[in-house]
């Protein structure tokens, strides 16, 4: 059985560890659960880590619990926050729940007749007939306000660092959390809770409350805080997250984005988030210190990934997609793109609106780039370039300056490519 913490160990996932953990993995079959926050009917790349500890913790042969946080996600985490958030009501949340399923099936194995299949749960469904004086009599008397007060997520909070302050329900989150780790050791035996650095003062509150209620051993794994290399923040991008669902970010996007990251990045996060093997993790490594201008590293992750969470026909649709701009691509590769990814492809690309009904009856290219479209500022520019090879209509050469473009030319009914040497486009709108 492939050791869990090991393979964590190796590929730079542990910020911190219990002790006892690994053996207590070593010596048999355990459930381990994973708690994800529910405020979006999508994942984004930020919850990928988690995501992969619990696909290598299946991988080793142990039973992954994705915890959906349906009740403390109605109450708000302190940990790493400055202010409280939105609560969500009940609908939004189970909407969220089944959204985020999905997604998690594409790594994880919920059917199968394996012993170790994972499970999903929602914390909303042992906590909505759970009385509060119930709770409070029954766990909140076996944690000390003085043990809560001494995490670094409630000190940070009480300290001033904000100047809103706590309020008593964020406070009162790492019980219910804690009580989350109880509730499912005595449900499913669970042992182990796996999370984010952020995560550890809420974990150890589990492993406490089961040591003083049960008197048994429970266990915590947490992964660091994923950065990029520049201290830029993980994730991010100009127009927000990076979702695993296409409505919000496109196939063609969540593919240039790990196609773009830093080398040293390229190197963090192919072991983080695709399970390839060290061997071949560090042949791509040694080829990219051979040729790094071929960056081998970015495209296997990028391939990984978008594989992974879209499909191999999104990976070849993105990777066409990407080489109309940055290396050779055809006339069909340009008709074979869907509209959203075509427009992403030329956004930032100079337009022109033409008229559709001009083309019907066919224009001249030199009267429809000079004059419908400013491509170029002069008719006699134009010829020039023409003659040297160096204009295109929809990646294919234009041969006669005074060549008709109508509209059989229209790519989805709508667009012309045009390319004045090898970098300039400009995307005409018939309209």
């Amino acid at each position: 059985m492939m050791n869990f913490v090991e393979e964590l160990r190796w590929r730079g996932m542990i910020h911190e560890i219990m002790p006892g953990t690994e053996e207590q993995l070593q010596k048999e079959r355990t459930s381990g659960y994973l708690g994800i926050d529910p405020t979006a009917d999508s994942l984004h790349i930020g919850h990928l880590v988690g995501v992969m500890m619990l696909k290598h913790f299946q991988r080793a042969g142990h039973t992954p619990i994705a915890l959906v946080g349906g009740a403390t996600g109605m109450i708000g985490d302190p940990s790493m926050k400055s202010s409280e958030r939105n609560l969500l009501d009940e609908e939004t949340l189970r909407h969220n729940q089944e959204a985020i399923q999905k997604q998690l099936a594409k790594f994880l194995d919920f059917d199968s007749d394996i012993p170790n299949k994972a499970l999903l749960v929602n914390n909303y469904d042992w906590m909505k007939g759970y009385s509060f004086l119930n709770f409070i009599r029954d766990i909140g008397k076996h944690i000390t306000v003085n043990y809560m007060m001494s995490k670094d997520s409630v000190k940070k909070r009480l300290t001033g660092e904000s100047k809103e302050g706590m309020s008593f329900t964020e406070f009162s989150y790492q019980l219910l959390q804690g009580y989350d780790f109880l509730h499912l050791y005595r449900e499913n035996g669970c042992r182990i809770q796996l999370g984010g650095s952020d995560q550890w003062g809420n974990i150890t509150t589990g492993t406490e409350l089961i040591r003083k209620v049960e008197g048994e051993d429970a266990f915590a794994l947490v992964c660091p805080l994923i950065t990029k290399a520049d201290g830029g923040k993980f994730g991010k991008t100009e127009s927000g997250n990076v979702w695993l669902d296409r409505r919000y970010t496109s196939p063609y996007k969540f593919y240039q984005f790990w196609l773009n990251v830093s080398d040293a990045d390229a190197d963090k996060y192919i072991k983080i988030f695709t399970s390839l093997a060290k061997e071949e993790i560090d042949a791509l490594g040694a080829e990219q210190a051979a040729a790094p201008h071929l960056r081998p590293l970015q495209k296997r992750l990028a391939k990984e990934l978008t594989v992974m969470v879209h499909s191999l026909e999104d990976y070849d649709m993105a990777v066409d997609a990407s080489e109309i701009l940055f290396g050779r691509s055809t006339s069909q590769a340009l008709r074979n793109i869907d509209e959203e990814t075509f427009l992403q492809v030329f956004e930032g690309v100079p337009q022109f609106s033409i008229s559709k009904e001009k083309l019907s009856s066919g224009i001249k290219a030199v009267d429809l780039l000079t004059e419908d479209a400013e491509v170029f500022p002069s008719k006699g520019e134009f010829r020039k370039t023409v003659n040297s090879g160096g204009v295109t209509i929809n990646k294919e050469k234009l041969e006669q300056f005074d060549d008709v473009i109508d509209r059989k030319h229209l790519i989805g009914d709508k667009f012309i490519v045009a390319q004045r040497g090898k970098k300039n486009y400009f995307l005409l709108i018939a309209e």
